[in-house]
Parts: structure tokens; sequence; C-alpha cells
């Protein structure tokens, strides 16, 4: 199973943009469909981004959709947040998670995902 750990978050003020990063190990990497979620303090994980395994096709939440651009580099087993005109409402922790997600309509979900980092906090002052 692979494993993923997180870095780039940190404290920012509203408008800033932050690149997070989630670095995968294992051979299989470019054959899982990739995705961040985040979770706020006192409020249900939620889905923000997500890219298919051959990077072709990506989603995201309408919260941050225009903001935010997810990436993958499979040669380097990584996949990448990149968040601009950030919020203080984009305050969460986030995590970096992996599936191997056989339809684009289940990538919203998290119980598809299998692997999961250990988050990366992200604070977003006004």
């Amino acid at each position: 199973q692979v494993q993923l750990v997180e870095s780039g978050g940190g404290l920012v003020q509203a408008g800033d943009s932050l690149r997070l990063s989630c670095a995968a190990s294992g051979r299989t990497f470019s054959s899982y469909t990739m995705a961040w979620f985040r979770q706020a303090p006192g409020k249900e994980r939620e889905f923000v981004a997500a890219i298919w395994w051959s990077g072709g096709s990506t989603y995201y939440a309408d919260s941050v959709k225009g903001r935010f651009t997810i990436s993958r580099d499979n040669a380097k087993n990584t996949v990448y947040l990149q968040m601009n005109s950030l919020k203080p409402e984009d305050t969460a922790v986030y995590y970096c998670a992996a599936g191997y997600i056989s339809t684009y309509r289940t990538v919203w979900y998290d119980r598809e995902y299998n692997a999961w980092g250990q988050g990366t906090q992200v604070t977003v002052s006004s």
C-alpha cells in the first residue's frame, strides 16, 4: 500500500498563495487517483480536489474552483495542490489521499480512498 506524506502548509494572510505537496512511496503511484481533502475544526472532512491516475482529468469542489489547482508528477511520485487567493474559510488540516477508483462519479467520496497522509495545517488570517 502506498504511504503518503504531506508538506507545505503554514500561516498566510487572505489573498496569499500556498503550494501543498504530497510525496508517495511505492512503485504503483501512477495507478492511483489522488485527492486532497480538508477538515476544519468542528466540521466534517470535505473533498477539495482530485486528479485521475493519468493526470488527464481533474475535479474540484465548488468552493475552490478557479482558485486551487491539483497536479501530479508521476516521475516524482508527488501530487500538488496550488492554492491561490486564499480565504479565511480555507483554514483546515489538508489531507492527501490515494485510491484505486474506477469511475469519476465517486472521486468526491472519502470512502473511495484507502491511503491517507497525516495532514498539514493551513491557516489563513483575515
